[in-house]
């Protein structure tokens, strides 16, 4: 699992739920493709810098037209159906569906629904493929889709576990991780040995800082359902802790295991993670390659791979490889990290472009129920407004108390001119071991501000012996700081 990879329309997805049984909506035309929908964003985030307010949120409403354009209502995406493989078995399941071409299996079952529309397992498969189909393209029109058809396959076989699967998918996707667990314990109570269950369980316990008890329940899936997708999470958890060596060895016998390109793109990009955190670069660019060769589309090794190019030196070829990224995937995440490259190089238009996407892209994720308090704290306490990285960290605080909230919390305070009130956030966002450098160096920055030199000097220079790349502005910031507290002594 990557968390490096955050209101209103959570739980059940009833509303505008076709009865059951009743014929699927025809398909209308295309939608637009990847370059369009970022297009789109651009002219969002030009229109949202001169207004606010209502204004923001019919924007908003517009955007998600914009970037759906006719995709059909009960989770189509309006591609070509001349593509689309033969219908689906009834015993398919999600779990094995998503280890393929998530794009073919969307269409494929599509037309299943279409000929077979009382098929209720065919429809949670639908809406478990499209949560995780929006993971990768930054597209979160496709969570209401997705809330569709997992309604109709519970108003079809209600309670089926298949189907509260996907919700706990769902939820855990839009962020509601409280409401993510729920339905995860529902779906066990029916099949223990459901993997998806199994891994969202998981998932929303690390998510809500509940870490012992993610540790229990990753133990627990391991015995029931041992795999790719219980082996990363169970990683993980271990990272969380400070056992790098233990996340390390689970993650080659995942790499061990995997059966197929989509698997081996996943597990290996976990692994470029784990090292590139460790500044181990040259480790990581292997294992990103590797995920690569499996798939030279996968987005998640593209931007590992650019961010381990970047720490590397190399930032002509991060650059280059981000716009691939973001051209495709505008997230906050990799949009954030090509503004900082731009920036670095003194390009700053380019830069507040990025920023700007950054915006937009929470505007249209809140408008699709996500919650974004996490990705709006981290982006605006560095490149926004102060005010609103504070209240978005708070939010995001108040509904799960994990290491990256706190850090959040942290350093929009220190942001804030509150270093202070900060400093206990920063530490207990390295109190479980976790090493990451930016906690580092945002703690480290947070303990010069509060007059507490030595301790900062200690923080400074862990973040740059773990990953000295780790960021080309935090890093910088950080060597900047100690080369200060160094001549201050």
């Amino acid at each position: 699992m990557s968390p490096r990879s955050n209101d209103s329309t959570r739980g059940s997805g009833q509303e505008a739920t076709p009865p059951a049984g009743a014929p699927p909506a025809a398909e209308t035309p295309r939608p637009p493709s990847a370059a369009g929908r970022v297009d789109a964003l651009r002219r969002f985030a030009a229109a949202a810098r001169r207004g606010r307010g209502p204004h923001l949120a019919s924007c908003a409403v517009l955007l998600a037209v914009a970037m759906t354009a006719g995709a059909v209502a009960v989770g189509g995406d309006g591609r070509d159906a001349a593509r689309a493989v033969p219908g689906v078995s009834r015993a398919v399941s999600a779990d094995v569906l998503v280890r393929g071409d998530l794009d073919t299996a969307i269409r494929s079952l599509q037309t299943h629904v279409r000929q077979q529309p009382r098929d209720f397992g065919a429809w949670a498969a639908l809406g478990f493929a499209q949560v995780e189909r929006a993971r990768t393209d930054g597209d979160p029109s496709r969570y209401t889709r997705a809330e569709r058809a997992l309604a109709r396959s519970l108003a079809l076989r209600p309670g089926n576990d298949q189907a509260l699967a996907g919700q706990a998918a769902l939820a855990a996707a839009r962020h509601d991780f409280a409401a993510a667990l729920d339905h995860a314990d529902r779906a066990l109570e029916r099949n223990p040995y459901s993997e998806r269950a199994l891994c969202s369980r998981i998932d929303a316990l690390v998510e809500l800082g509940r870490y012992a008890e993610a540790a229990k329940a990753a133990a627990v899936a391991d015995r029931r359902r041992p795999g790719v997708p219980v082996f990363t999470r169970y990683a993980y958890v271990r990272e969380l802790r400070g056992d790098v060596r233990t996340a390390r060895r689970v993650l080659h016998r995942a790499l061990d295991s995997a059966a197929g390109p989509a698997d081996v793109a996943y597990v290996a990009t976990a692994l470029g993670n784990l090292e590139r955190g460790q500044g181990r670069y040259d480790t990581a660019l292997r294992h990103y390659a590797r995920a690569l060769a499996a798939d030279d589309a996968y987005l998640p090794a593209l931007e590992g791979r650019a961010r381990a190019q970047a720490a590397d030196g190399d930032r002509a070829g991060a650059i280059t490889t981000l716009e691939q990224v973001v051209a495709r995937s505008p997230l906050p995440g990799p949009l954030v990290a090509l503004g900082e490259l731009y920036e670095d190089r003194g390009d700053r238009a380019k830069a507040r472009e990025q920023y700007a996407l950054v915006d937009a892209w929470t505007a249209l994720a809140r408008a699709g129920g996500v919650d974004v308090d996490l990705d709006t704290a981290l982006a605006a306490a560095d490149h926004g407004d102060t005010a609103e990285a504070l209240r978005a960290a708070r939010a995001a605080w108040d509904r799960r108390r994990t290491v990256h909230t706190a850090d959040a919390l942290a350093w929009a305070l220190h942001r804030a001119g509150r270093s202070a009130e900060a400093l206990p956030y920063a530490r207990r966002a390295t109190a479980t071991g976790y090493r990451d450098a930016a906690f580092l160096h945002h703690r480290g920055m947070i303990e010069k501000a509060a007059g507490q030199d030595r301790a900062a000097r200690a923080s400074l220079t862990a973040a740059l012996r773990l990953n000295p790349g780790f960021s080309p502005l935090g890093a910088r910031a950080a060597r900047a700081a100690l080369e200060g507290l160094e001549a201050a002594r």
